[in-house]
């Protein structure tokens, strides 16, 4: 069977590292890891054995809705306290490609215990490779830490990935404004549209962040310690950030957008004004043309030498003298459309 599940066990001395299944964690997973002098963090990729997994929470006294929320994508998530266990589900994103309109999200489904802290993905990506080095090198103070402070560097992890999300999409936005005053291209309009439905579609999955640190903030039970509250202080603060960085680059690509539209109806008013000056010079030469090229028998000029010439001649002066005229009046200088004037 698979090895789809990794498990950290660790206290300040000491780790180690297991991979088996999650039959074999669900079987064995409390008689033999979980005790008093570690914490244990066990990580689950990919929910695909539901039986195990019922196991080992049936195991661990979780409810039964708990585990049912597992498979159901949270539309709205919470956090939910219950005497042995604090349980909520997040949203993981994978950094995409800049021609890509959606971001791939992925669920993560969190249960908080006294010395043990089990993460349960729906994908096999590894989300949480910082917090793993972490505790392997013993960099800060995780590993003298309990689970509360466990959990707060995977919910600074994910964090962390929705900023990765925005510098993205800070460097795509900085390539459309170069695009806009360099180029005309039909499809910069399409790639701002993309770029903002991924800060609309990151916005709906960070909100709830913002939520769940509060509640993790207001808890009355005893998982969560009263010295690592600053932790999750700090992370509301980053969330609320977080979003107003977020509401930032959607007004950024706004306004991009209407640069665009600006831009466009710049260009079509310089092409109505040069079609009007072109109607404009070649109005009076067709009066002119029109005139004389009327059927009646009694019109003198027709029988002049020189009439065609004096004619043309005529026509041609008038044309000239309208186009030095509006020449005069800058009605033919061409507009810069990446000046200041549109911007």
């Amino acid at each position: 069977m698979e090895n789809n599940c990794e498990l950290y066990k660790y206290n300040q001395c000491f780790y180690a590292i297991k991979k088996e299944s999650i039959a074999y964690f669900a079987s064995d997973f409390l008689e033999a890891e979980l005790d008093d002098d570690h914490l244990c963090w066990l990580n689950v990729h990919g929910l695909s054995d539901k039986a195990a997994i019922r196991q080992l929470c049936t195991k661990l006294n979780i409810e039964n809705i708990s585990i049912e929320n597992i498979y159901i994508n949270q539309r709205r998530p919470k956090v939910e306290e219950y005497k042995n266990y604090l349980y909520f589900s997040v949203h993981f994103t994978n950094s995409m490609p800049r021609d890509v309109e959606h971001l791939q999200v992925d669920q993560v489904t969190f249960f908080l215990g006294k010395d043990y802290l089990i993460t349960l993905q729906t994908s096999g990506n590894r989300y949480f490779d910082l917090v793993r080095e972490r505790i392997e090198m013993a960099k800060g103070k995780i590993r003298s830490q309990k689970a509360d402070f466990l959990l707060y560097r995977c919910m600074e992890a994910i964090l962390d990935n929705y900023y990765a999300i925005i510098d993205e999409v800070i460097g795509a936005t900085d390539s459309l404004e170069k695009r806009l005053h360099e180029q005309e291209d039909k499809k910069i309009l399409h790639d701002i549209e993309a770029q903002k439905r991924k800060l609309i579609q990151l916005r709906t999955i960070s909100r709830p962040l913002r939520d769940m640190t509060e509640q993790i903030m207001s808890s009355e039970g005893e998982l969560i310690k009263s010295e690592n509250l600053r932790y999750y202080k700090n992370l509301n603060n980053h969330s609320i950030n977080l979003i107003i960085e977020i509401d930032s680059q959607i007004q950024i690509l706004d306004g991009l957008a209407n640069f665009y539209y600006a831009a466009q109806g710049q260009r079509m008013n310089e092409i109505m004004k040069v079609l009007t000056i072109v109607s404009s010079i070649f109005i009076p030469l067709t009066f002119i043309a029109g005139v004389y090229g009327m059927n009646f028998e009694n019109m003198p000029e027709l029988k002049m030498t020189y009439a065609y010439f004096a004619v043309m001649g005529l026509m041609i002066s008038i044309g000239i003298g309208l186009f030095v005229y509006f020449l005069r009046l800058g009605w033919l200088k061409r507009s810069d459309y990446s000046n200041e004037e549109l911007e």
